[in-house]
């Protein structure tokens, strides 16, 4: 008799599931064998989950963190073999699961903990050089596409996210209760977390949907008039989230300033 494979997976993720039916050993003590692998693979889905979302970790402690993390793994099993995506699903669970919601902000921070993972596996590209920076006078930059690399994300949030994935992840300062942008980016291997001033999100996102520097600027002050255009290009410039510029059209035909 073969196995039904979502019989097998619900009996691998339900401890109090029988074995299923067809399972066998040719030694006999298929229950208990069955038991041990069960185990393994929990704690081997409970382990990556601790890995891949450290602050919410901390911030409910880890007894907790692994009843949870049984909740999660029945909820949501592995639906890649790509371990790393097992827990992409972590902040829609969160957003849902009673015994967190007078921590409301817990869903935002796995966002965050997600797009720092994103991040990581994202493609290499390059940075912005600064010999193709000072080629430019401040009309023509003013008036060029910045092309978003493909590490950079960015995440708003009515909660102060960013201080306290700080206060947890590196043990720097306190949160201030109020929302906040943030900036994922990486310019080598680990990505990095930026703070991003008002505004910061609306204008990345502007940029990324093929705006011009200028027009991104216009719209993203409009829709925030603390947005400071020379505090958020610093930033995108400085932490390799911008991997290309496109020029204004010259005579010659618009051309591509690559990375240097």
């Amino acid at each position: 008799m073969s196995v039904c494979h979502s019989e097998f997976i619900d009996a691998l993720l339900d401890p109090q599931k029988p074995v299923p039916n067809g399972l066998a050993s040719r030694n006999g003590g298929t229950a208990k064998r069955f038991a041990v692998y069960r185990n393994k693979f929990a704690v081997s889905l409970t382990e990556a989950l601790e890995a891949q979302f450290p602050v919410i970790r901390k911030l409910v402690g880890d007894e907790f963190f692994k009843a949870m993390a049984g909740v999660y793994l029945r909820r949501h099993p592995p639906e890649s073999p790509i371990l790393s995506k097992f827990g992409n699903r972590m902040p829609e669970f969160l957003s849902d699961f009673e015994p967190v919601e007078h921590l409301p902000y817990l869903p935002d921070v796995a966002r965050l903990e997600t797009l720092i993972r994103e991040s990581f596996y994202s493609k290499d590209s390059s940075s912005i050089s600064n010999e193709t920076l000072r080629s430019l006078r401040p009309a023509d930059f003013l008036e060029s596409r910045i092309i978003i690399a493909p590490s950079a994300r960015t995440i708003q949030s009515r909660f102060p996210i960013f201080g306290i994935w700080r206060a947890n992840a590196r043990g720097e300062g306190n949160p201030t209760n109020r929302p906040e942008e943030a900036l994922v980016a990486r310019r080598q291997f680990d990505p990095e977390l930026y703070l991003l001033p008002d505004g910061g999100c609306e204008f990345m996102r502007l940029l990324a949907s093929g705006h011009r520097v200028s027009e991104a600027a216009d719209l993203a002050a409009a829709r925030r008039p603390d947005f400071k255009l020379d505090q958020i290009l610093a930033l995108v410039l400085s932490s390799g989230a911008a991997t290309e510029l496109e020029p204004i059209k010259h005579n010659s035909g618009e051309r591509t300033l690559k990375c240097g």
